[in-house]
């Protein structure tokens, strides 16, 4: 990829979010996906798909994202036509130049998609998706002491940034870009760092996050233990 300058902040960003069956990134499928490009100052573009992830949707998740194992299996493209799809929209525009790629919490995510693409039999590196950028990894390092919960919800309301609604798609991709592009005006030495440097030192941060929570779960729970992979994690061997 060839660097267009910085600030990174003024360009383009591409941002990722699924909506799925359940918790487990290695077990859960994908039931909605939404790829949202936004930026230098041209019109955003919303690119969703809706999925029959080929098991009944617990009921917790349809509570959450309002979508129902009748519907999906109505309505939904098989996840071997879709995800190459998905693939394609996050790598295709990132070819040729830096786009950061933005995931809000993205070892759930990515790991959701590496492992359903594995599933379907569809070509997926996730390593060409760097440089990425994580809102709660960045949040939680630039603003470590700051009291509270750390959703997407409670952050766009700390940062006064738009979300349209939690549990969509859409709307959660959409928020999540919008808080790429606040945060480096909140913390300008953010603007002022390279992309690749930054998805770099965020590999470092989101160790040492994990770290600390264990650390507090031990308390407890001597077990307690707290992946600190980041922005996908490993397949297990």
């Amino acid at each position: 990829m060839t660097d267009t300058g910085y600030p990174w902040p003024e360009g383009r960003m591409l941002a990722l979010d699924v909506e799925t069956t359940g918790i487990d990134p290695d077990t859960a499928r994908i039931v909605t996906a939404a790829v949202v490009a936004v930026g230098a100052g041209v019109p955003a573009e919303t690119t969703t798909w809706l999925l029959d992830p080929g098991i009944d949707i617990p009921a917790p998740a349809t509570e959450l994202h309002q979508v129902t194992t009748e519907r999906a299996r109505a309505e939904g493209r098989p996840p071997a036509d879709a995800l190459p799809e998905i693939v394609a929209a996050l790598t295709g525009p990132r070819s040729t130049r830096m786009m950061p790629l933005v995931v809000f919490r993205a070892p759930y995510a990515l790991t959701v998609l590496d492992r359903e693409c594995e599933r379907h039999g569809v070509p997926f590196t996730g390593a060409v998706l760097a440089p990425v950028l994580d809102p709660y990894v960045l949040d939680k390092h630039l603003d470590r002491y700051r009291r509270g919960r750390r959703t997407m919800t409670e952050l766009c309301r700390h940062y006064q940034v738009r979300h349209d609604g939690p549990n969509n798609a859409a709307h959660d991709a959409m928020a999540a870009a919008r808080l790429a592009w606040r945060l480096p005006r909140a913390f300008p030495g953010l603007a002022a760092t390279p992309l690749p440097d930054l998805h770099q030192q965020q590999i470092a941060w989101a160790a040492e996050q994990a770290a600390g929570l264990q650390e507090h779960k031990r308390r407890t729970d001597p077990s307690a233990h707290v992946n600190g992979d980041w922005p996908l994690i490993p397949a297990r061997t």
